[in-house]
């Protein structure tokens, strides 16, 4: 029995918050992607996503090993991926391809590269734009490449790679639902200190990071994907292993309309507490219908930030009380009291604060963390 070991969720090509190869793509290169596992195994496969592709990519190989650092790969843990027991294999226009499982013994905690060679031009490439994480692209073929040398580009964003599932033989893995805050904004760059990977650490379960910067629970956008509730099934309930699904979703479909700095709507919408709540509900109605229980967590602090309103304000505080108290909910994560400056409740506490009012830095995270794994 496979679990999903870690994911991103699919973006359509953008130019994104800052400079990624999303719209380029590749042509006679190989990408390798380092991405930290919360379920170990002694097997191992991946999910490659086109969502958002218009013809089919042709990947010409593709490896896997144990991360040594950088582009680095550990000595002797390097093995070949084939798909269907070929070295090579399409991923179709908006669909996806898993590999076969090789053998490579990996414990929560590790970090693993996969790396992708593609001989033919790829096109657009369907990525998440903020990894967080450094990537690395070079010249060629490089799948076998242990020491990494030749590869002599770093971007922050994923490209095709959606899932790491190992054969973990479990079914509690916890799914983390929303925006930038859930993808990571504000924590330390190549650190791996987002609050899902403090949760799998605080509570030894699989965590699956399904956050997108900039994310609405109600409306799609060209630089923040496609809306909550459009695509809760393919980035969280299509995975192999979920249980509990937390949902942190909705400040930005109240926050932008009070900024003109969005890039994607002018004017944005301007969303009432009632429309949220009905977002909230099909969130819920999909998830028990796949039998995932529901945890929800209530917005963060934001007063300062350029999100913040009258309006904003207004309709934040009524979905925090309706999270609370509707009893809709299994169970409720109350972070916005855990982060709140107690001098001023609707701000971040500043010990907490990333800088922008908004995000919390890598101290935050951990408190988050620490709500959810009691929730839990």
């Amino acid at each position: 029995m496979f679990t999903t070991s870690w994911t991103a969720s699919p973006q359509s090509p953008s130019e994104g918050f800052t400079p990624n190869w999303s719209r380029a793509g590749f042509w006679r290169q190989s990408l390798r992607q380092v991405v930290r596992l919360s379920a170990g195994g002694g097997r191992v496969r991946v999910r490659l996503s086109h969502a958002y592709g218009t013809s089919p990519v042709r990947v010409a190989g593709a490896s896997m090993g144990l991360s040594a650092g950088g582009a680095g790969v550990r000595p002797g843990s390097l093995v070949r991926l084939t798909f269907a027991g070929a070295g090579e294999a399409a991923i179709p226009a908006r669909g996806e391809i898993v590999s076969d499982d090789v053998p490579l013994a990996v414990a929560a905690g590790d970090s693993v590269t996969v790396t992708l060679y593609f001989e033919a031009a790829t096109g657009p490439a369907t990525f998440h734009a903020q990894a967080f994480a450094p990537g690395y692209r070079g010249a060629g073929d490089l799948t076998e490449d242990a020491g990494g040398a030749g590869f002599d580009a770093v971007s922050e964003s994923w490209y095709f790679l959606s899932a790491v599932e190992t054969d973990a033989g479990r079914a509690d893995a916890v799914a983390l639902f929303g925006d930038s805050i859930t993808d990571g904004f504000g924590s330390t760059t190549g650190a791996d200190r987002r609050w899902s990977d403090a949760l799998a650490g605080r509570t030894g379960r699989p965590v699956l990071n399904a956050g997108i910067g900039g994310n609405l629970l109600l409306n799609d956008s060209a630089w923040y994907g496609e809306k909550g509730v459009h695509r809760l099934r393919r980035d969280v309930l299509d995975h192999p292993g979920v249980d509990t699904l937390v949902v942190l979703l909705g400040l930005n479909d109240i926050g932008f309309s009070e900024t003109d700095e969005q890039p994607t709507y002018h004017p944005a919408p301007v969303v009432e507490a009632a429309e949220l709540i009905a977002g909230h509900r099909e969130l819920l109605r999909q998830a028990r219908a796949a039998g995932v229980r529901v945890i929800g967590a209530t917005l963060l602090p934001f007063a300062g930030s350029d999100h913040w309103g009258e309006h904003a304000a207004k309709v934040g505080h009524e979905l925090n009380e309706w999270i609370r108290c509707s009893g809709e909910y299994d169970a409720v994560a109350d972070l916005n009291r855990a982060l709140a400056d107690p001098a001023d409740p609707d701000r971040l506490r500043p010990a907490y604060d990333f800088g922008d009012h908004l995000h919390p830095n890598d101290t935050g995270y951990e408190v988050m963390a620490e709500v959810v794994a009691a929730t839990l």
